[in-house]
């Protein structure tokens, strides 16, 4: 699916919403019934919009591969702002319109609401998890956690999106008596809780019984990076491609109940896969202790970041650090004239040097050029120089967010055009 298409398909959800309340509002007069019915409708694009939320992160792979594991989980984080904003204004509304429609006070309103309604406890046990979540995934709040911890905690929205199901069904004047539009509800919610069972948590399993991943050995590519062989059978079926990864969980002590995403490192092959991962946190640390052997859980693959991006003719691929990974497999298989742009701190921080000499000697087609030392303003603004015919070039970039982003602006300054710059985050 393309992003246009998945946009449009959320647009006409959101619509039908809409439609649902003017179906049943024949008139609204005065101000208590104005705000009344504000926060209805606020309160219906935010159950609409929680359930887009928890479909988004559901891991569909026609998702994840047409539109971009890392565009569906920007979507995802926009979306979630404007799913508390307008659950935010739902309660503010719905408590000051019925306050004046009852002429008591807003406080005394609210302890009534929340005392004598319909699963109004739930709701606001809801409310309290959602404005949690939304706290926590905040930047500031993000860049202090750690990504398990930031991980598991998301699980909360799961129960928070149960909780607060009762209560629009039980009080939602628009569900109250209306068969057709309770039904429409339930095939909402239970086909995101269906997708999200058997994409989240079925997928992996189903995964391991057809392909039986292991580890097969670890190897040290560079102080603090290690690749890791996973072997299996028929992984042909999987059908991935470079420049995609897996989210991997390996059932070993301490880390059976994580699953990071690691990019593939080398082009897949019909008996083992690669993954080269720097240690930047717990989990990533403890994987150079993996023994042979160990059962691996794999989610995939995912990602659009491959050949499919380019149009087939010249490409410029721009790598930083440990980004290198996706970027070795593109270097080796993309078809027409390749150059990659390989820098990083120090010569000891090169990963795949001598695999990607051989690469384009092997091709003749490709060129490589690589840099170390500290980045400095104005690192890529002599791409033009590099490739004189930079702009007929795709270029695809991947490493540390501040190059990732100097690399992008020198890039759009040098006339190439969005259209034909690719990449992909791995932040969370």
């Amino acid at each position: 699916m393309s992003p246009e298409w998945l946009l449009a398909v959320v647009a006409a959800g959101a619509v039908a919403v809409l439609l649902l309340w003017w179906r049943s509002t024949p008139s609204v007069a005065g101000l208590d019934d104005w705000l009344t019915e504000a926060g209805r409708v606020t309160g219906l694009l935010a159950g609409y919009g929680l359930a887009v939320l928890l479909g988004l992160m559901a891991r569909i792979p026609a998702l994840e591969r047409g539109v971009g594991s890392d565009r569906v989980a920007r979507w995802h984080a926009m979306g979630g702002r404007y799913v508390i904003g307008l659950i935010t204004a739902h309660v503010l509304m719905i408590i000051w319109g019925y306050a004046l429609a009852e002429r008591i006070g807003v406080v005394d309103e609210t302890a009534a609401m929340v005392l004598s309604f319909p699963d109004m406890m739930k709701a606001t046990a809801a409310l309290l998890l959602l404005l949690g979540v939304g706290l926590v995934s905040a930047r500031a709040a993000r860049r202090r956690l750690r990504y398990e911890t930031w991980f598991y905690l998301h699980f909360y929205t799961y129960l928070a999106a149960w909780l607060a199901f009762g209560h629009q069904l039980a009080t939602g004047a628009q569900f109250t008596g209306d068969r057709m539009a309770q039904v429409a509800w339930y095939i909402l919610y239970l086909g995101v809780a269906a997708l999200l069972v058997w994409y989240r948590f079925l997928g992996p399993v189903r995964l391991w019984a057809r392909h039986r991943l292991r580890v097969s050995r670890v190897t040290t590519d560079a102080p603090g990076v290690v690749s890791i062989h996973v072997t299996g059978r028929g992984l042909r079926r999987l059908g991935a491609e470079p420049g995609q990864f897996f989210r991997w969980r390996f059932l070993a002590r301490g880390l059976w109940w994580s699953a990071n995403p690691y990019s593939l490192s080398a082009a897949p092959e019909a008996d083992e896969l690669r993954i080269t991962v720097k240690a930047l946190g717990d989990h990533s640390a403890a994987l150079p202790r993996l023994w042979p052997g160990t059962p691996v859980l794999a989610e995939g693959p995912y990602g659009g970041f491959t050949a499919r991006l380019g149009r087939g003719g010249k490409s410029l691929l721009i790598a930083g650090g440990v980004g290198i990974t996706p970027l070795r497999t593109l270097f080796e298989t993309l078809p027409g004239r390749v150059t990659l742009l390989y820098r990083a701190r120090t010569p000891e921080e090169l990963l795949f040097q001598d695999e990607l000499e051989e690469i384009a000697r092997a091709r003749g087609d490709a060129t490589l050029y690589l840099s170390t030392g500290p980045r400095a303003p104005g690192l890529f603004d002599g791409l033009n120089h590099l490739l004189p015919d930079l702009r007929e070039h795709d270029v695809y970039v991947c490493g540390p967010p501040t190059m990732t982003r100097a690399a992008i602006k020198a890039l759009r300054s040098a006339g190439v055009a969005n259209h034909q710059i690719h990449h992909e985050s791995f932040e969370f």
